[in-house]
C-alpha cells in the first residue's frame, strides 16, 4: 500500500515537472485537448506570403509550427497566402518550399489562399445579403480618416446602409472589372466605435486588375488578408494558427469573421501569438531588404550578408545550428533583442562537429625547407575531423617549398610567441618539425621567402622518438606546387549598430558596414577544388568557410561562415 501511495506521489510530481517546460503554446494545446479537442484534429500551417524571401525572423515561425508537427505527429501545411498579385512571384514560392525543406522539415499539402478564391468569394456575398457586408465607393484615404483613433468614434460611411440588392450588383460587377482600381471596395459591417481599429469596418475586397502568378487574370478583386487568412485556416481545418504578436490586436477581427462562417461540429481554429524574434545587427522587414537589393548595397536575396536563409545557407550556416538557436531562444510572448552572438555560439557548436578540417593559406608568404631534396614529393596522412570518431584520414601532398601564414613567423621574437621564428623551431601540421634559419628580402625590406631546415626523422605519426618531441607551435602550411589559388570572401555585419531601422526618422541605410565584405587571395590544398558547394569546412587555425557557388574550375571562392573563435558563452 505505501509503495503504491509513493508512485502515485512520484507519478504526480513528474506530471508537475512536465506541465512546467511546457512554453505557453503547448499548454493551450495541452489544455484544448483536455477540454475536449482529439488528438487527430490537432493541424497547423506555416502560412508565408510569397513576395520576398524567407529571413531569419521566419525561422522562428517555421520551427514552432513544424516542431508542433513533430511533437503532435499532427500535419503541418505550407500555405502560401497569395492575396496581393501586385508583390508576389513564384520565384518567391520556389524559394519558401526550398527553405523550409533545407531546414528539415515536412509538410502534409503546399496550399494557396488562391485555392480558396471562389469559396470565400460565396462568403462574401452571403454576408452581404446577411447585411454584415456592403460595397463602399469612397477612396481609401477617405475610408482611413473615417475611423479616427482609438479614443474617437469613428465616422459611419454614407453607402453603411445602401439596400442589401445594390452592394450584390456592385459587388458582382467589381468581380467582372466593370470599374476602376480604387473606385470601390466591400467592407464588412461591424463597429465604428470599437475601440480596436481592427473592428471599424474594415475592407475586405478591393479592386486589382492585376495578374495573379496562379489565377492569371481570372479575378479582378482581392481579398484583405485578415478576411483571406483566417478562412483560409477554417477551409482547411487548422486547430491552431500561430501568428507574431502584431496580429494580436488582429485576433478579435480574426474570430468575427469565423463566426460569419462557422458550422456546428467543424473544428473552430484558434489563433494564437508568440513574440518575434528580432537579431541584434538584422533586419527583417522585407521591403528593406528589398530596398537592399535595389540600390545595389547586396547582391541579391541570396547574398551571404542578408538576414535571409538563402543568404545564412550560402555563408555556410547549416540547418541544425539554426534550430538550435531557435531552441535556445525560446517561445516568448514578449518580444526582445537577441543577440547575434548566440546565433554565431550556434553555428561554431555545430560546425565544431560536422566541418571538414583542411588547410588553406589566406596571407601567404613562401616557405623553403634547405635540406629537403629538390624534387621530391610526399602524401601525408591528416585527420579530417577530430570531433568526428568515423571521420577518416585523407592525404595532403608536401614537398620542399611551402606556403605558411604571414603572422606565424617572426625574425626575433619573445618567448610567448610559440611559432616559427629564426633560431627556433615549430611543427608543421601532420608533417615534419622545422627550424627558422634565414630570411630573404626584397628592396623594401619586406620579406618574401623563409628558409627554414627539417628534422626528416621527426614526421608526424611515424613513432620514432624525433617524431615524439615536443615543440611548443604547430601551424598550418600547404604545398606551393600542388596548391590552389582560393579566393576568400570575409564577412562582417552588414550594418554598425544594433538596431538600424530603430530611429524612425533616420535612413537605416545609414548605418551600412562599408567593410561587411573583404576579399583576398590565398593557396589552398588541392582537395578545395573537389568540396561541394556548400559543404562546410574548417581552414585550420583560421575559421570555418564553405565553398560558394561563384566558383568556377579555375576560380575557388569560399564564404567565411564565422570565425574560429569567440568569447561568447550563452547563459
Amino acid at each position: 500500500m505505501q509503495i503504491v501511495v509513493l508512485f502515485d506521489i512520484l507519478k504526480r510530481i513528474l506530471m508537475e515537472e512536465e506541465k512546467k517546460s511546457l512554453n505557453f503554446i503547448e499548454q493551450i494545446i495541452e489544455d484544448d485537448l483536455a477540454n475536449g479537442l482529439k488528438r487527430e484534429q490537432i493541424r497547423f500551417r506555416f502560412p508565408p506570403e510569397p513576395n520576398g524571401y524567407l529571413h531569419v525572423g521566419h525561422t522562428k515561425a517555421i520551427c514552432i509550427n513544424f516542431g508542433l508537427g513533430e511533437k503532435y505527429n499532427a500535419p503541418v501545411n505550407l500555405r502560401f497566402d497569395d492575396t496581393n498579385p501586385e508583390k508576389e512571384e513564384q520565384e518567391f514560392v520556389d524559394s519558401i518550399m526550398k527553405d523550409v525543406e533545407w531546414l528539415g522539415f515536412k509538410w502534409d499539402k503546399v496550399l494557396y489562399a488562391s485555392d480558396y478564391f471562389q469559396q470565400l468569394y460565396d462568403w462574401a456575398v452571403q454576408l452581404i445579403k446577411e447585411g454584415k457586408a456592403y460595397v463602399d465607393e469612397q477612396p481609401s484615404e477617405v475610408i482611413t480618416e473615417q475611423r479616427k483613433n482609438p479614443t474617437e468614434p469613428g465616422i459611419e460611411s454614407p453607402f453603411r446602409n445602401r439596400p442589401v440588392e445594390e452592394s450584390l450588383d456592385l459587388f458582382e460587377r467589381m468581380k467582372n472589372g466593370e470599374f476602376e482600381e480604387g473606385s470601390m471596395s466591400l467592407r464588412a459591417k461591424i463597429d465604428m466605435v470599437s475601440p480596436n481599429m481592427n473592428m471599424r469596418d474594415p475592407v475586405m475586397y478591393r479592386i486589382l486588375k492585376r495578374p495573379h502568378h496562379r489565377t492569371g487574370t481570372t479575378w479582378k478583386i482581392y481579398p484583405m488578408y485578415d478576411w483571406a487568412h483566417g478562412e483560409s485556416d477554417y477551409i482547411e481545418q487548422i486547430s491552431h494558427s500561430l501568428c507574431s504578436l502584431e496580429f494580436e490586436n488582429h485576433r478579435p477581427l480574426y474570430n468575427w469573421y469565423l463566426d460569419q462562417v462557422y458550422e456546428e461540429g467543424r473544428v473552430k481554429n484558434k489563433q494564437r501569438e508568440f513574440a518575434r524574434m528580432n537579431v541584434s545587427y538584422m533586419i527583417t522587414s522585407k521591403r528593406k531588404l528589398q530596398r537592399l537589393i535595389a540600390e545595389n548595397v547586396v547582391n541579391g536575396w541570396d547574398d551571404p550578408r542578408m538576414p535571409t536563409i538563402s543568404g545564412m545557407r550560402r555563408k555556410g550556416y547549416t540547418p541544425a545550428s539554426i534550430r538550435n538557436f531557435i531552441d535556445k531562444v525560446g517561445v516568448a510572448k514578449r518580444e526582445n533583442l537577441i543577440e547575434i552572438q548566440l546565433l554565431d555560439f550556434c553555428v561554431r557548436e555545430d560546425l565544431n562537429k560536422v566541418a571538414k578540417r583542411v588547410m588553406a593559406v589566406v596571407d601567404p608568404i613562401k616557405l623553403v625547407i634547405e635540406n629537403y631534396p629538390e624534387g621530391q614529393e610526399e602524401w601525408l596522412e591528416t585527420e579530417n575531423n577530430p570531433e568526428q570518431e568515423n571521420a577518416g584520414t585523407r592525404q595532403i601532398p608536401f614537398s620542399r617549398e611551402l606556403y605558411i601564414e604571414r603572422e606565424d613567423f617572426k625574425e626575433e621574437a619573445g618567448n610567448k610567441f610559440f611559432r616559427l621564428k629564426l633560431g627556433g623551431e615549430v611543427r608543421l601540421k601532420s608533417a615534419y618539425i622545422i627550424k627558422g634559419e634565414r630570411v630573404e628580402k626584397d628592396e623594401n625590406g619586406e620579406i618574401t621567402t623563409i628558409y627554414a631546415t627539417y628534422d626528416e626523422k621527426s614526421k608526424s605519426g611515424s613513432g620514432t622518438e624525433e617524431s615524439l618531441r615536443k615543440v611548443k607551435g604547430t601551424i598550418h602550411w600547404v604545398s606551393a606546387k600542388h596548391a590552389i589559388p582560393v579566393e576568400v570572401r570575409n564577412y562582417e555585419k552588414l550594418f554598425t549598430v544594433e538596431q538600424p531601422d530603430a530611429e524612425k526618422d533616420v535612413d537605416f541605410l545609414n548605418f551600412i558596414n562599408p567593410e561587411s565584405i573583404s576579399t583576398i587571395q590565398g593557396f589552398g590544398e588541392p582537395g578545395l577544388k573537389d568540396v561541394a558547394v556548400g559543404e562546410p569546412l574548417q581552414f585550420q587555425r583560421i575559421g570555418y568557410f564553405t565553398k560558394d557557388q561563384d566558383s568556377t574550375d579555375t576560380n575557388y571562392v569560399f564564404n567565411r561562415t564565422v570565425t574560429l573563435k569567440d568569447s561568447y558563452k550563452p547563459e
